[in-house]
């Protein structure tokens, strides 16, 4: 079986059903019919059982789907470290990055990185920081940026910090919060349970919720129209001098920060192409160059 083989049982297993997986591995029915009968004679068992519902994995069909997952990556490993035996800095990066970093950061920095190493392709996940850390984690790609504090063992190199502020159109008094209307937004659970136990720390009322909104962005921009004030991250707002920007700090009066980290494995580092990367992101000024 090559990786093409791997590959199907494993989307076959998440589908169940033979028109949906060959249509998204882009190949024909019978060729995928065909394919499976191969795996079956080389295994010399059967695999899946078809019927009016779809297919469905016979126990030993289950057990080489689930190690789909494990060939798929070792064949990826393996070229991988293959193509890292050349000089040449090349090959594919995989990363996972969070979703601000997606949009402010990373395209520049991929543009530098690709003007000094033309031979390297990306392989990028975007998602909650909660979401990258189990990425990095559970090896899916060799490099993770996350926004928070999360606890982690292996490697990590702290790119920048930034305030969290109470951002406003007009200017506001911090006492007067509980009465004023707050934009509320989507965000990872390690910066909500950061701003929910500074407010429970600080106030005795719950907030006044004016309006809901997807994101960090779109409260920013609800902001800046004086719908409300939102308590944002400072990299999202300390460009805009219309608004008002009042740090929020901790039981010591010292303002609460939220850190960046590039987060891998050590293990990686043997990769030519991992290792470039580290070293070129660690020698910038994360926050001013990017």
């Amino acid at each position: 079986m090559d990786d093409r083989d791997w590959l199907i049982l494993k989307v076959l297993y998440e589908k169940k059903n033979i028109t949906k997986t060959a249509q998204s591995l882009y190949i024909t029915q019978p060729s995928l019919t065909k394919r499976l009968q191969q795996m079956e004679k080389e295994f010399k068992v059967t695999i899946v059982q078809r019927g009016t519902r779809g297919v469905q994995f016979t126990p030993q069909g289950e057990y080489l789907a689930k190690c789909a997952d494990e060939m798929l990556n070792r064949l990826r490993q393996i070229k991988e470290e293959a193509l890292n035996m050349e000089n040449e800095v090349m090959g594919t990066l995989r990363l996972a990055v969070s979703n601000y970093i997606s949009i402010h950061k990373l395209p520049r920095l991929l543009k530098l990185f690709q003007e000094r190493y033309p031979k390297v392709d990306y392989k990028v996940i975007t998602g909650w920081s909660s979401e990258v850390f189990n990425h990095v984690y559970n090896h899916d790609v060799h490099i993770g940026i996350v926004r928070g504090d999360y606890e982690w063992a292996e490697s990590k190199t702290l790119l920048f910090e930034e305030n969290i502020c109470i951002a406003s159109l007009q200017k506001i008094k911090p006492e007067d919060l509980p009465t004023l209307p707050r934009i509320e937004y989507d965000s990872d659970n390690l910066l909500k349970s950061l701003i929910d136990n500074w407010w429970s720390r600080t106030y005795s009322k719950p907030p006044l919720i004016g309006m809901e909104v997807d994101n960090g962005e779109t409260c920013k921009e609800m902001v800046q129209n004086g719908l409300g004030y939102g308590i944002l991250p400072s990299v999202l707002v300390e460009n805009y001098p219309h608004l008002h920007l009042i740090p929020i700090k901790d039981k010591d009066d010292n303002p609460i920060v939220r850190k960046t980290w590039m987060f891998y494995h050590q293990q990686t580092l043997e990769m030519k192409v991992v290792q470039e990367f580290v070293q070129f992101v660690e020698g910038l000024d994360f926050k001013h160059d990017i």
